[in-house]
């Protein structure tokens, strides 16, 4: 049931609609509005305003139907609605004095196998329309008109005929789509300014539905100014783009700016640890040294030595070409370093470090000894009372770069913390238990007598090796006596080859091994790192003595007989008795 009570039709009812009114699908002339189709004039059920409304029968007109020759239809003669004697239809018509707009449609039968219900037949004598619209107008009889409505079995659809007012359309050609923007329209849709030679209409269907149609040709208009400003705009990204690859070849293919000569003055560059090129390249720029970074860089790889430059305190020129400061910072001559030399006494490092700060003598050893408790030793430096120098062995061999305002105390600590560096990593620590020493402090007492004794990288193993065979608890052949001249060399603060026997046992100086058995308190130098490895890796090859004829080669014995004869042999060449 639809809202209206009736069954789903499938055309429109309404009595504004053009359809309203058909009474079947004969095929043949339609009636008149308002004659019946056996020639009787129909009039709708006075009491009834929706007697017109129904669909009607489609088959009606069809004579070959079995039911429309047997019989008659059940419905034809009847004039009133089988439910119209219920009481509360007759007592409550929903239009005042009129009747149930139901009461007079008979009930389905349900013998029509459609889909739909089966419209009311019409009667004779019917009054006119009770909407007072009068005798209904043919909507079909003009040229505007609605086609009219097809059984649902034969019902094709049919192209719109197009626009009188355009003979050139073609329902087969599909229309050409172009963008708005350059056609020239407007938000709408619609062409302006002649955009094309002919008018496209739109053509309306019978469903209410419509299609853009056009044929032509575009003519030049706004798509001229639009394909100007498309133009100017790829012109000024062309122009950009050029611009930046320009720049961006004069920066990695140019040449770079740089000055010319060797430059005047002079400028103390000071090149912190772990700096490469381009950091190289900042500090003489800043300086005044190059005038770019990319020539230094361009000339450290030109220049064979180029990548050697090492840290440190150069003295350069002011303004000098990249190739000659290149050429400068890998002469050593031309570093601000001190120097301190493998094997070097403390002693010696502070006359070394007065001379090159220009200070008075004896400033270092002074700072020194009064802040040697802040110069970063570490927790298992010796205490002991019989050492000389504390900071002995901690001012590592190496080159330090210093400038006109470095401080003796700045110096040392440099010193100091490079000797804490090498130390840890090659861990003394493990070295002092293997050969049962008394912690590391005894291990860098160790090097430092073998950097004193050796001359070589294999007089170092060596040497190690007899030091460790001469502290064991069993050595009978010097009792666990080193007898080291560097020692006693140490103590009396010389370097003599040239020692009375008698002197030197009488010493009871606590740094004097021919006196006293085991090592001495503390460390007699600063070794290097040779000695430092050795000591770590000593030979095997028992050997116990050791002495050196011209002071360039060390003989190694195993035995007391065979160091008594070379030693009756050096006294021989050297005159002592």
């Amino acid at each position: 049931m639809t809202e209206y009570g009736r069954g789903p039709g499938s055309e429109p009812w309404h009595p504004e609609d053009p359809l309203y009114g058909d009474q079947g699908w004969g095929g043949g002339q339609q009636p008149a509005p308002g004659q019946n189709q056996y020639g009787s004039q129909q009039q709708p059920y006075p009491q009834d305003p929706y007697a017109q409304q129904q669909p009607q029968d489609p088959y009606a007109q069809q004579q070959q139907d079995p039911y429309a020759q047997q019989q008659q239809d059940p419905y034809a003669q009847q004039q009133q609605d089988p439910y119209a004697q219920q009481p509360q239809y007759q007592q409550q018509p929903p239009y005042g004095a009129q009747q149930d707009p139901y009461a007079q449609q008979p009930p389905y039968n349900g013998g029509w196998d459609t889909g739909q219900q089966p419209a009311g037949m019409p009667y004779e004598g019917q009054p006119a329309d009770p909407y007072g619209y009068g005798e209904t107008n043919d909507y079909y009889g003009t040229p505007e008109a609605y086609p009219p409505p097809q059984p649902p079995g034969r019902r094709e659809a049919e192209p719109a005929p197009a626009p009188a007012q355009n003979p050139d359309w073609d329902p087969e050609v599909q229309p050409e789509e172009t963008h708005p923007f350059f056609t020239g329209a407007d938000d709408g849709g619609d062409a302006k300014d002649d955009d094309y030679d002919d008018d496209p209409r739109e053509s309306r269907r019978g469903d209410g539905g419509g299609e853009r149609r056009g044929k032509g040709k575009k003519k030049k208009g706004r798509s001229g100014c639009a394909c100007l400003v498309v133009s100017l705009v790829l012109a000024g990204g062309l122009g950009g783009v050029g611009y930046f690859g320009y720049s961006f070849y004069k920066d990695k293919f140019g040449s770079a700016p740089d000055y010319s000569g060797s430059g005047s003055g002079s400028v103390e560059v000071e090149i912190p640890k772990g700096s490469y090129g381009y950091d190289i390249g900042n500090i003489l720029k800043k300086l005044g040294v190059v005038k770019s970074v990319d020539a230094f860089v361009s000339a450290q790889n030109e220049n064979p030595k180029g990548k050697s430059i090492q840290a440190g305190v150069y003295l350069l020129h002011e303004e000098m070409s990249a190739a000659e400061a290149v050429k400068m910072m890998v002469d050593p001559k031309s570093q601000n370093l001190l120097v301190i030399p493998e094997g070097t006494r403390n002693a010696a490092v502070y006359a070394m470090v007065d001379s090159k700060l220009d200070l008075k003598k004896g400033t270092t050893a002074g700072i020194a000894k009064s802040k040697k408790s802040e110069l970063g030793l570490p927790g298992w430096a010796g205490k002991s009372k019989d050492i000389k120098d504390p900071l002995e062995g901690f001012l590592y061999p190496a080159a330090y770069p210093v400038t006109k305002a470095t401080e003796p105390e700045a110096i040392l600590k440099k010193m100091v913390s490079r000797s804490n560096e090498e130390y840890e990593d090659l861990d003394l620590e493990a070295t002092a238990k293997k050969y049962k020493l008394d912690g590391p402090w005894q291990v860098l007492t160790v090097a430092s007598l073998v950097q004193a004794e050796g001359l070589t990288h294999d007089d170092f193993r060596k040497m190690a090796e007899v030091v460790y065979n001469r502290l064991k608890p069993d050595n009978t052949a010097t009792n666990r006596l080193l007898e080291f001249d560097s020692a006693f060399n140490y103590l009396t603060k010389q370097s003599n080859i040239k020692i009375n026997l008698d002197k030197i046992r009488s010493n009871p100086d606590p740094y004097n091994t021919y006196y006293h058995p085991g090592l001495p308190p503390g460390p007699i130098s600063n070794p290097g790192d040779e000695a430092l490895r050795a000591t770590l890796s000593p030979t095997a090859g028992g050997w116990m003595f050791f002495i050196s004829l011209d002071g360039k080669k060390t003989e190694f014995t195993k035995t007391a007989a065979e160091h008594a004869k070379l030693t009756a042999k050096f006294n021989e060449l050297h005159d002592i008795g």
